[in-house]
């Protein structure tokens, strides 16, 4: 049995004013994905919770922790998608980040908001301020308080998953 329930909490709660969500807010599962842009694992993570969308019915909210230190572009890339997300625009940006994986660079990130149709301009200048810097920080530092330590990290309902990140496994964590 891969799913395996850790007794570790999520302690900052989720909340619809601060977090960004997809999926149906009355939904009896919320799974809360702690992730970094630029890690191969969260790329992979996603596209399993696109094909679970299909299978199962739940409320999915995306947190920030950049991995800096072995993901140079990882912080960037949150801050463009906060920024996206202060134009409306958040999930279509996460969505673009996670395709492109490896052209994280600002001029890359531009393009991004070009394409989506944003105000490239301020997203460069968000960039440049780092307007977004501790919005992004208090993702990571709620991440460290409910015991994250690496990318992916899911959490089912507020209790986190230490299982495999694959389809099956998280269907059946899900189903346990």
């Amino acid at each position: 049995m891969n799913a395996r329930i850790s007794e570790a909490q999520l302690t900052m709660p989720v909340d619809p004013s601060r977090d960004h969500m997809r999926g149906p807010e009355d939904a009896n599962l919320t799974i809360v994905e702690y992730g970094d842009f630029e890690c191969p694992h969260c790329r992979q993570a996603r596209l399993t919770f696109i094909k679970l969308q299909r299978a199962v019915r739940f409320r999915f909210v995306y947190r920030h922790f950049p991995l800096a230190t072995i993901h140079p572009h990882a912080r960037q890339a949150a801050e463009a998608a906060e920024s996206a997300g202060a134009q409306g625009r958040f999930w279509e940006m996460h969505d673009l980040l996670f395709e492109n994986q490896q052209a994280l660079d600002e001029a890359d990130l531009a393009s991004y908001a070009s394409e989506l149709g944003l105000d490239g301009d301020r997203l460069v200048t968000d960039l440049s301020e780092r307007r977004y810097a501790e919005r992004v920080h208090a993702d990571f530092s709620s991440g460290i308080r409910s015991g994250v330590n690496g990318t992916p990290t899911i959490f089912f309902n507020g209790n986190r998953y230490d299982g495999a990140h694959d389809f099956d496994s998280l269907l059946e964590a899900i189903e346990a």
